[in-house]
């Protein structure tokens, strides 16, 4: 039993020792606890299966299912996540719906009216009836296992968090789950993966407060030259009949944009608009996580690479964290498999959709990361009544009706409003409807017209994603595997693939929209569109078949970081790619070996190395640190900073959380980041825009300190001093020597960056500072400290404007050896569980922080040699 499984048992017993006015709440909390833990030994009746299904946990509580039919291992499958963790899989279908209200509150309201505004579980509606049979078959057989669990317990019975909410909530009858709550979850996955929606409003509302020449300083060109994308244009390259028009292609992805065609796109009411919905859609609560460390590394290496002899495939993708983590694993396996039965599969799930997302099946393996397209574009529209214009002509805006139910509190009724575009986003939220503008008018002195911000976005159209997630799991070969990929509509993703035959590729699925640009000499979609102008609107999608692909590149190897795809611009997928450090970085290492061994693999995704570094210390050593003539007081100050700036002098670059030569070295550099970043940029953003330090920050910075003249060098807090590049330095080490010396101590030997660096994993609902103490203990883990950084392959990513904790991570590491299956390796952020009294809740924890990956059984002898719990679930008729 793991440290904290210990701890936590200890804590169950202490719970009911508190003060006595928590004397009653401790005890429903504990018993509550104990009571929802499942059973995983003996028998148990699954009413509708054609034959038993046999789950065997490993010893980290991995199910792996065994049974006689897709519909069996489907129904098996919900029966085994209603489990483990259906108070997840309810909080995600009460977010995903638009009623976290009636669940949590009051506080989920602005949610709620965000998402029903959206109207994701009407897309899904609209979606259901189009998928495969078979899909919608699995999806009624995963649904009608969960309803077989949940029948006849209690909500005590079923997760301690209904019994801590219910303490100051009334209580609220569990819902059957359906086919449609596990499809809007993939409405959730793709929002949380969108792509640039943020940056797209950000550019907008920094017209006016800084020049063209400062904005696109700030979002400059990709650098293939440093940072090579996916493809090589020798491994692909568009159809010449690819039917991407002109209109859709930036003119010039090197020059600075220009200014928007239309005046209006700059007004005061527009920018007042654009703030409006900024905060609607910040009020969407993260269940994948956001920022700029929600990304990805996967990458694949040939048998001619390997020491295998047969492909090796890694994955990690970086999304929020918490407790419990965001997968969950598991295996799907017939027990003969054929055409009657052709499932045999085995990776991470979601709890609430079947089936395998990342993982391998038999005889191909494969992995994401986000690609990032430009899916999302925002159309500022003019507004009279219930109208709006459109090509001249007043359009009426369509509206409905949503009452929004509120746990222990009236219910609340809104009105949608949508255009030809999507729907209106800029006055869901009261606060930010408040801050609305009204739009200048061809008549002077007439106030009826008004803005309004409407949304585009991909997903908002019924897609076959689920399609795609089985046709992946029962694929055998790349032409089946391109067929799945090609039906991942949303979100869209770069897939990597390798086989047992030896053959490993790529795919680039996903919607891309057709558009033309805003603004003369900028991309498509990188600013808000005129609505009144039908030129602007979508002109449909790149066509999948025009996307790009490659099996079996000549190198041998394909690694996909979110870095930019293809160095051209057919299609036009977007600029605001990550600026591609982490891959830069893979491809290095894997460039280093002459073989590359699973152990290798594993090595790499580990990698701490920051390949910004050594840019930013050549310019912090070359600096003076001398004081002036007119204020030689600050002498000692300075020698105080130089002797924190010799640990930078020989430093590796690397990040380790508790190294003591490159780990005092890392937390000072990363203190000078965070003060740089902040008097370069914080004084000139506006409030709630601050820079967050990411890769693309990097990028700016790199091509910054060779523009002295830049106007970023400039202190705009202090309006009587011009301070130049070299004060800005020479401040950020000042400032960061003073912070550690705070933080850690005088001695700069003693520093550590993971004494900076930490991460806590907090549940998602009871984790927060008004929950009582106790219950947090109980569902909360760490903290711990951790190695990496943004843009870092050891992705453990933190935000400069927050402080250093880790804000975004790798939420699971696995490597595919595709010569023997039994010998790949995986972690979980966290656990199998989602039961915090359960031994698997945070027993994958500490090796997740350390590095280290478990065996991962495939084959049914392998799963037996873990001495496995086994379950058999029966038909009802075979229990009479």
């Amino acid at each position: 039993m793991s440290r904290v499984a210990v701890v936590r048992r200890v804590l169950l017993g202490l719970l009911a020792l508190v003060v006595v006015a928590a004397l009653v709440a401790g005890f429903v909390v504990v018993s509550a606890v104990r009571e929802a833990l499942p059973r995983t030994e003996g028998e148990a009746t699954l009413p509708g299966l054609g034959g038993t299904v046999t789950v065997m946990r490993d010893q980290s509580g991995v199910p792996h299912l065994y049974g006689d039919s897709l519909t069996d291992l489907a129904r098996a499958q919900g029966y085994v996540h209603a489990q483990e963790r259906f108070f997840e899989m309810d909080l995600r279908r009460h977010v995903t719906a638009g009623r976290l209200a009636e669940l949590v509150g009051a506080p989920g309201l602005d949610a709620d009216k965000v998402i029903r505004t959206m109207g994701w579980r009407r897309v899904a509606e609209a979606e259901l009836p189009t998928l495969d049979p078979q899909t919608r078959q699995v999806l009624q057989s995963y649904a009608d296992g969960v309803n077989t669990y949940l029948r006849g317990r209690s909500q005590g019975e079923t997760a301690v968090e209904y019994a801590v909410l219910g303490l100051t909530l009334p209580d609220i009858e569990i819902e059957e789950w359906t086919p449609l709550d596990s499809l809007t979850w993939l409405k959730a996955m793709a929002w949380d993966l969108k792509g640039n929606y943020d940056d797209e409003l950000i550019r907008a509302r920094l017209t006016g407060r800084l020049s063209p020449a400062q904005i696109a300083q700030l979002y400059p060109p990709y650098d293939t030259a440093q940072n090579p994308p996916v493809l090589s244009s020798d491994e692909w390259s568009p159809p010449v009949d690819s039917g991407v028009t002109s209109s859709a292609l930036p003119s010039a992805l090197t020059a600075s944009p220009g200014a928007p065609a239309d005046a209006r796109l700059t007004s005061s009411g527009a920018d007042a608009a654009y703030a409006a919905a900024q905060a609607a859609l910040d009020a969407v609560p993260e269940l994948l996580g956001r920022g700029e460390g929600i990304g990805s590394n996967s990458w694949v290496v040939s048998g001619a690479r390997t020491t295998t002899g047969k492909p090796l495939l890694a994955n990690d993708p970086h999304l929020g964290v918490g407790q419990p983590g965001i997968w969950i694993q598991n295996s799907l396996h017939c027990r003969s498999v054929s055409p009657s039965c052709p499932l045999d599969v085995s990776g991470f799930s979601f709890a609430g959709v079947p089936g395998v997302i990342i993982g391998h099946n038999g005889t191909i393996a494969w992995g994401f990361t986000n690609l990032g397209p430009d899916v999302t574009d925002f159309y500022l529209e003019r507004i009279v009544g219930d109208t709006y214009l459109r090509d001249g002509q007043w359009e009426e805006v369509t509206t409905r009706e949503e009452t929004i139910r509120i746990r222990g509190g009236a219910d609340q009724r809104i009105t949608v409003r949508s255009t030809v575009h999507g729907p209106v986003m800029s006055d869901v939220v009261e606060a930010a409807s408040d801050a609305g503008g009204r739009a200048p008018t061809e008549q002077e002195g007439d106030e009826s017209e008004s803005y309004a911000l409407s949304l585009a976005w991909t997903a908002l159209t019924p897609a076959r994603t689920a399609d795609a997630i089985l046709g992946l799991n029962l694929a055998t070969d790349f032409e089946q595997f391109r067929e799945a990929a090609r039906l991942f509509a949303v979100p869209a993703q770069n897939i990597v693939y390798a086989d047992r035959e030896g053959h490993i590729g790529y795919q680039a699925p996903g919607q891309v929209p057709i558009r033309r640009a805003a603004i003369p000499r900028a991309p498509a979609g990188y600013w808000p569109a005129p609505g009144w102008d039908s030129r602007y609107d979508w002109q449909g999608f790149v066509d999948v078949g025009d996307l790009p692909w490659v099996l079996d590149p000549p190198d041998g190897v394909i690694v996909t970081a979110n870095q930019a795809v293809t160095a051209g611009p057919r299609p036009f997928l977007t600029t605001d790619w990550d600026r591609g450090w982490r891959a830069t970085r893979i491809a290095q290492r894997l460039a280093e070996l002459d073989e590359v061994s699973p152990d290798d693999m594993r090595a790499i995704q580990l990698d701490s190395r920051d390949g910004f570094a050594p840019v930013l210390v050549q310019a912090l050593l070359a600096l003076p640190l001398e004081a002036s003539e007119t204020d030689p007081d600050t002498e000692g100050l300075l020698e105080f900073t130089r002797e924190a700036r010799e640990l930078l002098r020989g430093w590796d670059a690397t990040t380790p959380s508790g190294d003591a030569e490159a780990g005092a070295a890392a937390a000072y550099y990363n203190a000078v980041w965070r003060n740089l970043i902040e008097l370069l940029f914080d004084d000139e953003l506006p409030a709630g825009l601050k820079a967050d330090g990411g890769g693309r920050y990097r990028s700016a910075v790199q091509r910054l300190l060779e523009d002295e003249k830049s106007a970023w060098w400039d202190d705009k807090l202090t309006p009587n001093v011009t301070e130049g590049k070299n004060e800005i330095l020479r401040r950020a080490l000042v400032e960061a020597r003073l912070e550690l010396t705070r933080e850690l101590g005088k001695d700069p030997g003693s520093w550590q960056w993971g004494k900076l660096h930490r991460v806590s994993l907090e549940h998602r609902v009871l984790g927060g500072p008004t929950v009582p103490g106790p219950v947090r203990w109980l569902v909360n883990d760490g903290p711990y400290d951790l190695p990496g950084g943004s843009a870092i392959v050891n992705a453990n990513a933190w935000d400069t404007s927050e402080g250093y904790g880790v804000t975004a991570a790798p939420s699971m590491r696995m490597v595919v050896d595709l010569a023997d299956l039994d010998a790949s390796t995986w972690v979980n952020q966290t656990g199998t569980s989602g039961h915090p009294a359960s031994d698997h809740y945070s027993d994958q924890a500490e090796d997740w922080v350390s590095g280290v990956q478990r065996p991962w059984p495939f084959t049914e002898a392998a799963v037996r040699e873990t001495d496995p719990e086994v379950l058999t679930l029966r038909p009802e008729t075979a229990t009479g």
